[in-house]
């Protein structure tokens, strides 16, 4: 089945949502995408991995960018689309195939815009950084991303909001003495030592960044846990996974400043390990440096300045 791009909004967005796309599955759908825009004259169509880009080209003083992800978060039961009391149900619906219907329609339809625009559908925004189709762009052709102004297509009940200005991943590891369960006063548990990690995350308030009248708040989250090695096992270490932070940042704060920011106080020990071993002469681990990875492009296009970065920040 082919796209029909004349279709209304909801009816195309009620199409996509019906072609699988999990982060690194979205080749189905680019294919799909491309074929579709292809057949307008008005368009150029560019292709580059499962990230499609389409742009107009009629000689306008300025250029615009609407941008959007063809890739979703994994599967919850939740396909196929279904309609309930106005509303489009399913795996995307929301983030993002319902603003990739609206690019998609307004590419399709629009054939004399009084700017150029470029519309640019992308893969694995969902997941890291370095797969992600735009940040590959920026890397492979910048000169498909150049514009005067850029609208993100995300889920914001049609109203204007700031994105974040990147994201961290933060891993903490716990580690403990393995004891079986029955004797567990003879090892350190390293689960019930991470719940300080959880402790600080759920106390923590976001910082709200005031722009040009907006309001971002910054958010701090633990997304994911593990630990343990058996059923009668005392664990000795939970993982972060263990706590993971997800850390998304508002405007003027440097990723650096950030990592240190966040990192502060946190390397968690388990109680009263009973060897020092590597841990060092007081039995506590030895703190373990923080590395944080920045990458971040500047460009300039018509007197503006596009900048992005995004920051990943390990503990262990």
């Amino acid at each position: 089945m082919k796209l029909d791009l004349s279709a209304s909004a909801s009816d195309l967005t009620e199409a996509l949502v019906d072609i699988s796309s999990v982060s690194g599955t979205e080749e189905k759908l680019a294919d799909k995408v491309e074929k579709a825009l292809s057949a307008y004259p008005h368009l150029k169509v560019f292709r580059h991995g499962n990230t499609v880009v389409a742009r107009t080209d009629i000689g306008r003083a300025e250029r615009v960018v609407l941008a959007g992800h063809l890739d979703t978060v994994p599967l919850n039961d939740n396909l196929p689309a279904r309609r309930a009391d106005g509303l489009i149900h399913g795996l995307g619906a929301c983030d993002m195939k319902g603003g990739v219907a609206v690019a998609l329609r307004l590419a399709a339809t629009v054939d004399a815009p009084n700017r150029d625009v470029t519309y640019v559908f992308y893969d694995c925004e969902e997941i890291e950084a370095e797969r992600n189709g735009l940040f590959k762009l920026t890397r492979s052709n910048p000169e498909l991303l150049e514009g005067v102004f850029a609208v993100v297509m995300e889920p914001s009940n049609a109203v204007v909001e700031a994105g974040c200005q990147g994201t961290m991943r933060i891993e903490v590891s716990t580690r403990g003495e393995r004891a079986h369960s029955a004797r567990s006063w003879m090892g350190s548990n390293a689960i019930h030592a991470a719940g300080e990690v959880l402790a600080r995350l759920s106390a923590y308030e976001p910082r709200r960044v005031p722009i040009d009248g907006l309001e971002y708040r910054e958010g701090l989250s633990a997304v994911a846990i593990t630990g343990g090695v058996a059923g009668n096992v005392v664990p000795d270490r939970a993982r972060s996974r263990s706590t993971t932070g997800s850390r998304r940042t508002g405007p003027r704060r440097r990723p650096r400043n950030t990592c240190a920011r966040c990192s502060r106080g946190t390397t968690w020990s388990s109680r009263t390990p009973r060897r020092a071993d590597s841990r060092g002469s007081s039995g506590r681990p030895r703190p373990r440096s923080c590395r944080w990875w920045a990458a971040s492009r500047s460009r300039s296009s018509g007197g503006r300045t596009w900048r992005g970065s995004r920051c990943s920040a390990y503990r262990r």
